[in-house]
């Protein structure tokens, strides 16, 4: 018996293939959208899910989450196609590295029209649709979105990127405050550093941007700032989105969940969440 229908957006690799995996994995039909560059990938990862899942379906569903068009048609197909909508995880970012005073324009409004307006049209569209199905079918549904640690604290040559991150947290609040009363939860995971081609990327453009000749040292400095001293991979967002996504966290909502670890917490394990009904804010 499937737990439902999930929609993950930048599916195709990441992060987002994780998410997609582990939910297909706690009995969810997974619908996978991302952009058409990005095809093969996801039509890999339907591979993957309906080898290794016994029952699951998955279906590959192309679309540019920064065209309104293109969100609406994917949150009405995903339903069309494997008969609803639960749970919407609005995965798909991008990054741009650059001092505050090097930034150009053309990159911090490419920036946001990926990372808030992607998120804000697929928490519109699968908020509608999931409202709509509530008429008829009356359950609990999730959506989820990707913000960071640095939507919490900014980090230097990353301004574009924590400001869309910070936008983000708001987003969710707001989309929690509006969407209870229907029965969804509005929550975001706030990860910080996570070995993907996102951190490669930054591990590059430290180099430049500090002449450092160490490939690795974006890696070794955020190590320096976790309890553990390694820094966390997909599946570890995964396994945290696998609980967001679930009925057992009905009680958590506008919540924006860090995890990564600082040093300074002196403790092995934490995870910054309030399990308050949405009374406060994170």
């Amino acid at each position: 018996m499937s737990k439902g229908v999930a929609l993950i957006t930048g599916a195709g690799q990441g992060i987002g293939r994780s998410i997609s995996l582990r939910l297909a994995a706690d009995g969810f039909d997974i619908g996978l959208s991302d952009i058409p560059t990005n095809k093969s990938n996801l039509e890999g990862v339907a591979r993957e899910i309906t080898r290794t899942y016994t029952g699951r379906r998955a279906c590959v569903l192309l679309a540019d989450v920064t065209v309104e068009g293109d969100v609406c048609k994917i949150v009405d197909d995903v339903v069309a196609e494997l008969g609803g909508l639960d749970v919407m995880v609005a995965n798909a970012g991008i990054i741009a590295v650059a001092p505050l005073v090097e930034t150009t324009l053309a990159d911090w409004e490419k920036i946001f029209a990926v990372n808030v307006t992607g998120v804000f049209l697929s928490y519109k569209y699968a908020a509608q649709k999931m409202i709509a199905l509530n008429e008829t079918h009356k359950r609990g549904r999730r959506i989820i979105g990707a913000s960071s640690l640095v939507g919490k604290r900014g980090e230097q040559y990353l301004s574009a990127y924590a400001a869309s991150k910070f936008a983000v947290r708001g987003i969710t609040q707001s989309a929690a405050i509006e969407l209870g009363r229907h029965g969804i939860t509005v929550n975001a995971y706030a990860p910080g550093p996570i070995m993907t081609a996102m951190v490669d990327g930054l591990n590059e453009a430290s180099m430049k941007l500090t002449g450092s000749s160490d490939p690795r040292g974006y890696n070794e400095n955020s190590k320096k700032n976790t309890c553990v001293g390694y820094l966390g991979v997909p599946d570890d967002i995964a396994g945290l989105v696998s609980y967001i996504a679930s009925s057992e966290s009905h009680f958590i909502t506008g919540q924006s969940v860090s995890t990564t670890l600082r040093a300074r917490a002196r403790r092995p394990t934490t995870l910054q969440v309030t399990i308050d009904g949405g009374m406060r804010f994170d």
